[in-house]
């Protein structure tokens, strides 16, 4: 498909930030802009699941959060379990002080994806694919724009660019903008450096309060963390791949690997994925009869996945390379996925950049010599709050990385077994789950 010649904006990625970026656009009275994405529309695939209050309330204030409501499944509380017992909930409850919307909604990235882009649709709006960016330069004629190039041949001019182009940004790439951890080089094998996630059903169903919807389960185990949200059939057919049906409840499953396991593989086998709910996850989805009274087996692998997790951010998220170039999502800044932050920030940002462009294109209009200072205080604002995010994700991190290893000889006790014992106790306290919520809600980092 044809490309616009020129553009005022042009959007780079259409996963949760670019889709996002375009609704703001319009939102705020901007529609010269063209969206683009380098893959063909259904080849993305589940993983982030979570989206927080914050970011929906954020969605909301853009009309564009309708769609996610009805689909997606309400989420009631994060819960931290042993294998067997259960150490500590935060309940979002308490958030209805703070925000109409208290709770978190739980869905596959991809349906997110869809519900974002049937909204844009219903503008008129449809996702140019496949295009892939490959080249930028600045115009010859005007200082203030830049012509970007594709695969394809054809070239846009643009001044403004939203690189929301994922974590090997090509934007970025192009712009020089480097992209580190800030805390410089990590070299840490903590045990969530390397992580497998799955889509499965079982058979027979299991059943126990881990498998009921709208809970999402972390279970701790020594040397590694699993991950179980329960799906139910809400979104069956957005995950069925291949054309094989599904007719059973789908759970969502995550496991850190230790590193000293060795790689896991790039798209792990069933047998592989049954192994590590059998050796680390909650005692009612094993086969172990020594467990589990009523041992379950994975019977379809819908999908899967490995992905390694460190933080790292951008030098910068806006300069000029003739255009106002920006970088939001993936793009901008990753983390681990300690919390479910990564994809809620993205959303977030791109809500606020498009009210931040939109305002300097009707500056522009009134005034072509206007200077960059609403992108600037934007970009630095919003560079700040993906710094306290990955602290956040960091320190997270560090209380899910304890292990059940003695402390010393001479004291038998495990720093992992201190930390499950306060969160136990501390767990009884209503305030307690309270502050725990807001934390995660991101109601205080906007």
């Amino acid at each position: 498909m044809s490309l616009p010649d020129n553009s005022t904006v042009l959007i780079v990625g259409a996963g949760p930030a670019g889709l996002t970026a375009a609704l703001s656009l319009i939102h705020h009275g901007c529609r010269d802009f063209v969206i683009v994405d380098a893959i063909v529309e259904g080849q993305n695939v589940s993983r982030a699941i979570t989206i927080h209050s914050a970011t929906i309330e954020a969605l909301a204030s853009i009309n564009a959060a309708n769609g996610l409501l009805s689909r997606a499944i309400i989420g009631k509380s994060i819960r931290i379990t042993s294998r067997d017992s259960q150490i500590f909930e935060a309940k979002f409850d308490p958030l209805k002080k703070h925000s109409a919307h208290p709770y978190a909604l739980f869905a596959p990235q991809n349906v997110t994806e869809l519900v974002l882009g049937q909204k844009l649709q219903s503008f008129g709006v449809r996702v140019q694919r496949p295009h892939k960016v490959i080249g930028m330069k600045q115009n010859e004629n005007d200082p203030r724009i830049t012509d970007v190039s594709f695969d394809d041949g054809q070239v846009v001019r643009a001044r403004y660019i939203i690189g929301a182009d994922g974590a090997r940004s090509i934007i970025r790439t192009i712009s020089g903008i480097g992209f580190s951890d800030p805390e410089g080089p990590n070299l840490s094998t903590h045990i969530l450096s390397q992580m497998v996630i799955a889509d499965v059903t079982f058979e027979p169903e299991p059943v126990g309060p881990l498998t009921i919807e709208g809970h999402l389960n972390g279970i701790v185990s020594s040397g590694s963390i699993f991950l179980l949200t329960p799906f139910g059939n809400h979104f069956n057919d957005e995950l069925t791949r291949d054309g094989k049906p599904i007719t059973k409840s789908i759970f969502r499953v995550g496991c850190a690997i230790p590193v000293n396991n060795g790689e896991p593989p790039h798209t792990p086998p069933k047998d592989y994925i049954q192994n590590l709910v059998d050796t680390y996850g909650p005692a009612c989805i094993t086969s172990d009869l020594s467990l589990n009274p009523t041992p379950v087996k994975i019977d379809q692998l819908v999908w899967s996945s490995r992905f390694r997790t460190h933080s790292a951010i951008a030098d910068r998220t806006f300069t000029r390379f003739g255009a106002a170039i920006f970088l939001v999502g993936d793009a901008a800044h990753i983390h681990s996925p300690a919390g479910g932050q990564g994809m809620n920030l993205a959303i977030r940002d791109a809500v606020f950049l498009s009210e931040a462009v939109t305002k300097h294109v009707q500056a522009s209009a009134e005034n072509l010599d206007v200077d960059d200072t609403i992108l600037q205080e934007f970009a630095e604002a919003r560079h700040a709050r993906a710094l306290e995010i990955i602290g956040f994700t960091k320190n997270l991190l560090k209380l899910a990385s304890l292990t059940y290893d003695p402390y010393a000889w001479w004291m038998p006790f495990s720093r992992a077994s201190v930390r499950d014992l306060i969160l136990r106790i501390l767990g009884r306290f209503g305030f307690v789950q309270s502050r725990v919520a807001w934390g995660l809600s991101g109601l205080g980092r906007r």
